[in-house]
C-alpha cells in the first residue's frame, strides 16, 4: 500500500482554500480571521480595513432602522389615534361598544386574546410591515453579535464606532415625556 505523495495520502501540493482562524479568548489577529462566514475571509490588511469599514456600516445601518421603526410606530399610532378620534364617541366619551371591565376579561377567555385598554387593532399591512422591519432588525442584531463573537478586538472595535456613530447621527431627538414617563428606555444594541 502506497501512502507517499501519489494517491489521496499526499497532501503536500493541494490548496486547501482559506484557513479561518477561530479564537475563543480575545485576541487582535487580522490575518486569516473569518467573519461570521468562511467566505468572509480576511486575507490581507486592505481586506481587513475593508471588513472593519463594512461592519461599521451595518452598525450605522442597525441603529438607522431602529429608528426607522420608531418612525414607523410613531406613524401608525398617530393615525391610529387619528381615526379612534373620528370615531363616534359614546356617553363615556370611549368609543363604542361600552364593555365593563368584566366583559373585556370574559372575551379574553372565550378567545384566548386580551386586549388592553386603549389599544387599538393595526391593519394587516402595517402589521405585516411592522414584522418584517422587526425581522430585519433581530437578524441584524444577531449577526452582529456572532461578530462580537470572533472575540476580535478589531471587529468589536468596529460594532461598537459603528453603534455610537449611529445613535449619534440617528439620536439626535429625544421624546423627553416618553423618557420622564419609563417609555423612553429602548433596548440599545440589543440581541434582541
Amino acid at each position: 500500500m502506497d501512502h507517499g505523495n501519489g494517491g489521496h495520502g499526499g497532501h503536500g501540493d493541494m490548496d486547501m482554500g482559506p484557513k479561518c482562524s477561530m479564537h475563543m479568548l480575545w485576541n487582535t489577529q487580522i490575518i486569516d480571521t473569518c467573519v461570521v462566514f468562511k467566505e468572509w475571509h480576511i486575507s490581507s490588511r486592505f481586506t481587513f480595513a475593508l471588513s472593519f469599514l463594512a461592519i461599521i456600516l451595518l452598525s450605522v445601518g442597525y441603529e438607522w432602522l431602529r429608528a426607522y421603526q420608531r418612525s414607523v410606530d410613531l406613524r401608525v399610532a398617530q393615525a391610529l389615534a387619528k381615526a379612534r378620534s373620528k370615531a363616534k364617541p359614546s356617553v363615556s366619551g370611549r368609543s363604542s361598544p361600552e364593555l365593563s371591565a368584566q366583559d373585556i376579561e370574559e372575551a379574553g377567555l372565550l378567545t384566548g386574546r386580551v386586549r388592553k385598554a386603549g389599544s387599538v387593532p393595526v391593519p394587516l399591512f402595517t402589521r405585516i410591515l411592522r414584522a418584517a422591519l422587526y425581522g430585519v432588525s433581530v437578524f441584524i442584531s444577531f449577526f452582529l453579535m456572532l461578530v462580537f463573537m470572533t472575540y476580535n478586538a478589531y471587529l468589536i472595535l468596529a460594532v461598537v464606532i459603528g453603534a455610537g456613530l449611529g445613535h449619534f447621527i440617528y439620536g439626535a431627538e429625544m421624546d423627553v415625556d416618553a423618557v420622564l414617563g419609563g417609555a423612553g428606555t429602548g433596548k440599545g444594541m440589543a440581541c434582541h
